[in-house]
């Protein structure tokens, strides 16, 4: 909810930046009559309306001003999502993607599967990891299945000592062999 206030603010921040310059740019340009720029400087000093909707605009570009400075000093609280865990000596962090990645290497294990992706989710019974291949279409895809799941999980939870509550395996296709021709003799 935060990102999308700062969005808007940025767009609104920006559109007002955008009006003043090229204000400043027609007037020092000489585009506007020097009477009627003096006309409209004296509506800010004499005239209310104009000074309040003048001071109400510069009130909120400066408040606007005073976020994105402050955003910009504060240090990036931005982390790349990971798994925690406390051990008796202290915390470890894992990456998502570190665990993405050990699964494809698990994964790439099993012989008949090609164009393998991971996808890793997090949940309170453990880790949910779903694997897409496409597999060469001469295994038995459940067979092929049930054993990359088993090393995946096996080894997802060796190495990372994290529970694994499901392994998903997508077929997305079967390997695409390429046309053989014969050669005609005549």
């Amino acid at each position: 909810m935060g990102k999308i206030v700062d969005r808007l603010l940025l767009l609104i921040f920006s559109l007002i930046i955008f009006v003043a310059a090229i204000f400043v740019l027609v007037t020092a340009s000489s585009w506007i009559p020097l009477e009627q720029a003096s006309q409209t400087l004296h509506n800010f000093y004499y005239d209310k309306s104009y000074a309040y909707a003048a001071i109400i605009v510069s009130v909120i570009v400066l408040l606007i001003a005073v976020r994105f400075i402050i955003l910009t000093l504060r240090p990036g609280r931005a982390q790349v999502p990971s798994i925690d865990q406390r051990t008796d000596f202290g915390d470890i962090r894992i990456s998502i993607e570190t665990v993405e990645n050990l699964s494809l290497k698990a994964a790439g294990r099993t012989k008949g599967t090609k164009d393998l992706r991971a996808r890793v989710r997090v949940n309170q019974a453990g880790l949910e990891i779903t694997i897409r291949t496409i597999v060469d279409g001469e295994s038995s895809i459940p067979e092929l299945t049930e054993e990359m799941q088993g090393t995946v999980k096996s080894y997802i939870e060796e190495i990372t000592g994290i529970p694994v509550a499901a392994v998903t395996v997508f077929v997305a296709n079967i390997v695409q062999s390429a046309p053989t021709f014969k050669s005609r003799v005549e």
